[in-house]
């Protein structure tokens, strides 16, 4: 059992893993009774692992067939067409995994976007205030997004990091949030979300609840209650990564990373003790909880790190070192807290989901160019001003990594469709991995959605406040960057972008079973519920888009 502050205690041997799953539990740690007797599990743990691709997971299980990934795999439902939504950001993606609602339902498009009917942040004086504000649900709205704390005042050590505060809405600075015409108070993430998610519905049940994400901003997955997440961890990954150099966050090395993941990991294994994440009280191991790995994610996208080579090799499909050595962490991880599930007598009784926010694009080395979106931007803002004199910039906000979505000044049909010309008749120069030049045509775009367009593309009616104006789909391969400090980015509608992996594994259910038929990662939180013995129909978003739980369960 682990409950101090030193990393993964162990990692679980090869023939414990095999025979965890389906295993007759010996003890059952605490937890609140008041899950339908028709349950198939009394807990269920959700882990995503960011950048994972389903190509990943089934060259994972081939090359190492006795990791605790292949365990998994044999012992559950390996859906091998599952894909996340669009755009496939990090934000978005989550929210739908513990909602079950896309983004047109959530309203929940990206983790910086802007909303035309808002006010921007700081304002005070609402009456008669211009609408439109940027919606900045990153690391910005940290108290201290220098500390892994976000500004709590810890020691700074990593021993201390598990003693974080399970309430980071106080980690929050308020003067950074839009503001509500109507309250003229500021909007907070979970105020943000349109529906209720997961955890509101469990914890109304009288179900603990627990998560465990990278930003304090991730408490939008309380859902409108705002508390029904009953421990939520959440250390802040763009902070300056303890024992790294000045200025080094944890995703600028992946070592890093894993450390900073370590830290999750070793709070879902307290939490699976039946303690909470610190491991300091004992509460009952949660009904719902999980955490998110970044490791996966930076080594797929850092050039070079740790003396290895990022992303995939030349094929396009074979993980290079940096993220074949990524995989082997999140299976040790993986392993770890199986087997400390196992010690808890809880394996007839847990089921396991393994998915991923988001993949990453490209794969393919060779298809990779950076394209400086702002150098397009200005360009567009020139045009627009010179076929009217006068008029200030035409793009108000922009939110691109290998998506372009536009919130314009003006949203006339006019302006809108001047800005999807512009885009689509003007060449773009970028950099390869090999540091040659690559002319595209169409800004880099494949094709543009814009005003009315848009709305249909996202699903929305037309007039929405939160969608992008413009949405562009780039040519495979194009990222948003005007460094190069990366090589493959997310948020696209590319294969790569969105076909993760979605597996269920334990807790009694069928063993070994893999469904090719399509599925959503929307899909994952009526599951859950149908797991715990709830009613799917509880989630606003399963109501409003019909969303199935997922078959052969």
């Amino acid at each position: 059992m682990l409950r101090s502050s030193s990393g993964i205690a162990r990692v679980v041997g090869v023939a414990a893993v095999a025979g965890l799953i389906g295993a007759a539990p010996t003890a059952q740690a605490a937890a609140p009774a008041s899950a339908h007797h028709h349950a198939a599990a009394r807990h269920v743990l959700l882990l995503s692992v960011d950048g994972m691709h389903q190509s990943d997971l089934d060259w994972y299980v081939r090359q190492h067939p006795v990791s605790a990934l292949a365990a998994l795999v044999r012992g559950g439902v390996d859906y091998t067409h599952a894909q996340t939504t669009f755009p496939s950001d990090s934000f978005p993606g989550m929210v739908a995994q513990l909602t079950g609602g896309s983004p047109a339902t959530s309203g929940v498009y990206y983790d910086d976007t802007f909303n035309h009917a808002l006010l921007p942040a700081g304002t005070t004086k609402c009456a008669g205030a211009k609408p439109g504000a940027e919606v900045d649900y990153t690391e910005d709205l940290d108290r201290s997004k220098a500390s892994i704390d976000a500004g709590q005042g810890l020691s700074g050590l990593p021993g201390s990091i598990l003693n974080m505060t399970g309430k980071p809405q106080t980690l929050i600075n308020p003067a950074k949030l839009p503001v509500d015409p109507t309250t003229c108070k500021p909007v907070y993430p979970h105020q943000y979300v349109k529906v209720n998610t997961v955890f509101d519905v469990a914890h109304a049940r009288g179900l603990r609840t627990a998560w465990s994400d990278k930003h304090p901003a991730y408490e939008i997955l309380n859902g409108p209650s705002g508390n029904s997440i009953d421990d939520l961890f959440a250390p802040e990954i763009n902070s300056q990564a303890i024992g790294f150099p000045v200025g080094a966050d944890w995703t600028s090395d992946n070592a890093a990373t894993q450390e900073y993941d370590g830290f999750k990991v070793h709070a879902i294994i307290n939490e699976i003790d039946g303690f909470d994440h610190s491991g300091r009280s004992r509460v009952g191991t949660p009904a719902i909880f999980g955490m998110n790995f970044q490791s996966v994610s930076t080594a797929e996208k850092l050039p070079v790190s740790d003396g290895l080579v990022g992303g995939y090799l030349a094929d396009g499909r074979t993980p290079g070192p940096l993220l074949s050595g990524a995989l082997d962490f999140v299976d040790r991880s993986v392993g770890a807290m199986l087997s400390e599930i196992e010690a808890q007598g809880l394996a007839g009784s847990t089921a396991i989901i393994i998915s991923a926010k988001h993949g990453q694009s490209p794969k393919n080395p060779a298809a990779l160019t950076r394209i400086d979106d702002g150098t397009i931007i200005d360009g567009l803002d020139a045009a627009w001003q010179q076929a009217h004199p006068g008029a200030g910039k035409l793009v108000e906000f922009a939110t691109d990594d290998d998506v372009m979505q536009l919130w314009l000044t003006d949203q006339s049909a006019a302006a809108t469709t001047f800005a999807k010309k512009y885009l689509l008749t003007h060449d773009a120069t970028g950099n390869t991995l090999n540091g040659g030049s690559r002319t595209l045509h169409s800004s880099g775009l494949q094709t543009a959605f814009a005003g009315a367009e848009a709305a249909a593309r996202l699903g929305v009616p037309a007039g929405d406040s939160r969608h992008p104006d413009v949405l562009g789909i780039v040519q495979h391969g194009v990222v948003y960057t005007g460094g190069k400090g990366k090589i493959a980015e997310h948020g696209g509608d590319s294969a790569d972008d969105r076909n993760v992996p979605l597996l269920i594994s334990g807790a009694r259910l069928l063993h070994d079973v893999t469904v090719g038929a399509p599925v959503q990662t929307t899909a994952i939180a009526p599951t859950i519920l149908r797991l715990l013995g709830l009613n799917p129909h509880a989630l606003q978003a399963v109501r409003q888009q019909h969303t199935a739980t997922l078959p052969v369960l």
